[in-house]
């Protein structure tokens, strides 16, 4: 605790007045020199009695001086109020540049600059002239070299008009200002366009982006690990655990490989999703636009316009894009997480049996009072995040699809959260992939619990029982392994010696062991590379 200086002392004492009798008896200092030096008439109180007012200042006081020192603390990473700009913002640096406020203004200005050249280089519109070559290119430099001191400016401007979209328009303009030829036709920004016009295309530039750029290719990483483990594990035993119970035999490649073909499907989908667009006005009906250029078959401008833009069109909506897109492609990304968390729960439970241990890191602390711990935390951090991702993912999906008649404003402040489900989602998708990296299998752990699980060739023994004949051969085998200590490799050969079996399928049966009780599992995992 830092030492307060004999200022901040009276400035303490000034603020006790009335406490200090109080003072007076748990300082062991009389209250008449206490009052004294609140008054100013005591200058050298002596170093034994400051030290006491110190300790009683520091006791007393620190709640108060700490509260008021955090009140005004500068944005950093340790500061910051989520984690995904503080303890995490290193991992989710790659979605700032997207989905962060300087993100969606420059998306904002983008597409304000291509509807202005769309509109100067269409016959119709002889108001707003084809722009010349060095025209264009000023219009495409505002785009392309956009900077933060430009989204400042925007922010600047926001202030005075209290409408975000509106800023843009003003700051375009001025941008624009000391050209002749843009200046001549600066009214056709935003010329026509309702704020969502430019909003819906933003956001669907972002999502775009952030999918292709960002998010598939994470996914076929994870993917590509996961597949990784499956081939070369594609003929390693491994006892399954129906209901928790040790059960017939697979392949610990084979149980990679059906996460793989969830995951893939899923992928598939999250990929295929349609990202839509429109530009049609305050309610959808082109009603500005048709007001000043009846002649013009607005239409297929606006579809021409979306789709160059790499979107979709939407050619009937309300002032808005409803937003049906953002649902399917949120819940075709719930459901890829879904399939993740389920192979993270999986993961952690065969690291939990010893069927995987985990390379040690050099450096690393796996509890602060067990030294022996490697504990599985990639797998718990992915699934945790991977739960407030779904969590926010089914509230977009639930809600972005629902506003009341032509437009409400509730969707306007939930897609600012974008960026929030898909950094926990990202860095799930991280925190998966560094497990798996440290994963390293375990075979005589394996082996030891299949050689202790003889009984789960019970399934084998009693089909081919049936198969020849044999009169209850379920309820036989049943006798046989239920309920007792244990079945081992003596006993259920001893079972199998006595049953009125061709020699043949005798001998098979006796040639079993659990290790071998895999069916076609190693052979399915070849199914992947199909």
């Amino acid at each position: 605790m830092t030492r307060p200086s004999l200022p901040q002392i009276l400035a303490f004492l000034e603020t006790q007045k009335g406490r200090l009798p109080k003072i007076a008896t748990e300082t062991g200092l009389g209250l008449e020199w206490l009052r004294k030096l609140a008054g100013g008439y005591i200058r050298d109180p002596g170093v034994g009695k400051i030290e006491k007012l110190e300790i009683y200042m520091n006791k007393h006081s620190a709640p108060e001086t700490q509260a008021r020192s955090i009140k005004n603390l500068a944005l950093s990473p340790l500061t910051a109020l989520s984690p995904l700009d503080g303890r995490y913002a290193a991992k989710t640096a790659g979605l700032r540049g997207l989905f962060s406020e300087f993100g969606l203004i420059r998306y904002r200005i983008l597409v304000e600059l291509r509807w202005l050249r769309m509109l100067a280089a269409h016959p119709g519109i002889p108001e707003a002239p084809p722009l010349s070559p060095p025209a264009v290119e000023i219009l495409e430099h505002i785009g392309a070299e956009f900077s933060e001191q430009d989204a400042a400016r925007v922010k600047e401007i926001e202030a005075t008009t209290n409408h975000d979209v509106k800023a843009m328009e003003y700051f375009l303009k001025e941008k624009t200002a000391g050209n002749a030829e843009i200046g001549k036709i600066s009214e056709f920004i935003h010329f026509a366009c309702t704020s969502e016009d430019i909003n819906n295309l933003s956001y669907s530039l972002m999502l775009h982006a952030a999918r292709a750029q960002i998010l598939l290719p994470v996914m076929d990483k994870l993917i590509t690990a996961i597949e990784t483990l499956a081939q070369h594990y594609a003929e390693q035993p491994m006892l399954s655990r129906t209901h928790g119970q040790p059960a017939s035999p697979t392949t610990l490649g084979k149980e990679m490989a059906n996460f793989v073909y969830r995951l893939r499907r899923q992928r598939g989908q999250v990929a295929e999703i349609e990202i839509l667009g429109k530009i049609n006005g305050a309610v959808g009906n082109y009603n500005a636009h048709v007001a000043a250029y009846p002649d013009i078959d607005w239409v297929p401008v606006g579809k021409r316009f979306v789709e160059e833009l790499g979107l979709v069109w939407n050619p009937l909506t309300t002032q808005i894009e409803p937003h049906d897109y953002l649902a399917e492609l949120f819940h075709a990304l719930a459901r890829f997480n879904t399939v993740l968390l389920d192979f993270n729960r999986d993961v952690w439970g065969y690291i939990a049996l010893g069927y995987f241990k985990q390379k040690p890191v050099a450096g690393e602390v796996g509890s602060s009072t067990m030294p022996h711990k490697v504990n599985p935390i990639d797998f718990e951090n992915s699934e945790g995040n991977l739960g407030l991702a779904n969590a926010l993912f089914d509230h977009l999906a639930a809600k972005l699809p629902v506003s009341r008649w032509q437009r409400d404003l509730s969707d306007s402040t939930v897609l600012r959260n974008l960026g929030v489900a898909l950094g926990y989602a990202l860095l799930a998708y991280d925190a998966c992939l560094k497990g798996i990296a440290k994963l390293e299998v375990n075979p005589a752990r394996l082996q030891e619990d299949l050689d202790c699980n003889w009984e789960v060739l019970a399934e084998a023994v009693q089909t081919v029982m049936r198969r020849y004949g044999v009169e209850q051969p379920y309820e036989k085998l049943k006798e046989l392994t239920r309920g007792k200590d244990g079945i081992d490799q003596e006993s259920l050969h001893a079972f199998i010696r006595s049953l009125a079996i061709p020699t043949d399928a005798k001998n098979s049966l006796l040639a079993l062991t659990p290790a071998r009780y895999t069916g076609n599992a190693a052979a399915q995992v070849k199914l992947l590379r199909k």
